[in-house]
């Protein structure tokens, strides 16, 4: 069966934690895929913004799976979105907000803008660092599109509070990295490859 699309992580993987650009040599690689018909697709926690701008030499021999599945990207264009069910997103935020013992930040993601209600503990610089667009807000109910992922920033790391919110949101998929917890609907690991093929037109839905 010939290759279609080859599928990446990114920070810690492709990219090392701190470091904001990637080697040249990753560029020459994805182009060569293209040149055999090759997409390549990066797969990330990240915004499409801050991902469209750390492949932008290559962009175009890209597609873009982003917010942890929640939105893909071709060509500049969104051709699919997983949106979490609003009032399911703004329960969440709100739980994450008001039991983190002052420590949670709360970060909800559009199909392309980072919605922040922060804390000034470090999240916001974090934000600013990768690339992301972002909008500080004081509600969910500000939020004028769909959400597709909720995440809390734990200032003093999030192993503490896994036990509070995991089980208590059994119904939403749960992410831990580091200081960061993201829930999204819906959403499993093996299926977002095929996800994003299917929607590249690469295979049959």
């Amino acid at each position: 069966m010939a290759i279609k699309m080859i599928c990446s992580d990114i920070d810690g993987t492709l990219l090392q934690y701190g470091r904001k650009k990637l080697e040249g040599e990753i560029f020459d690689q994805i182009r060569a895929l293209h040149d055999r018909g090759i997409l390549f697709c990066p797969a990330s926690g990240r915004q499409y913004t801050s991902l469209r701008l750390l492949f932008e030499p290559v962009a175009d021999c890209c597609v873009f799976l982003c917010e942890n599945g929640g939105v893909l990207f071709k060509d500049e264009q969104c051709i699919a979105e997983n949106p979490t069910p609003r009032a399911l997103a703004e329960e969440i935020a709100h739980d994450l907000w008001e039991r983190s013992d002052g420590q949670g930040e709360v970060m909800l993601s559009g199909q392309n803008c980072a919605y922040l209600m922060e804390r000034g503990l470090g999240m916001l610089d974090r934000i600013r660092f990768i690339g992301n667009r972002y909008k500080v807000i004081s509600d969910p109910s500000e939020i004028p599109e769909e959400i597709v992922k909720v995440s809390v920033y734990l200032h003093e790391g999030g192993a503490p509070y896994v036990d509070r919110f995991v089980p208590r949101w059994q119904q939403a998929n749960c992410a831990v990295a580091g200081p960061l917890l993201d829930r999204h609907h819906d959403r499993k690991q093996g299926c977002r490859c095929r996800i994003a093929l299917q929607c590249a037109g690469l295979c049959p839905r």
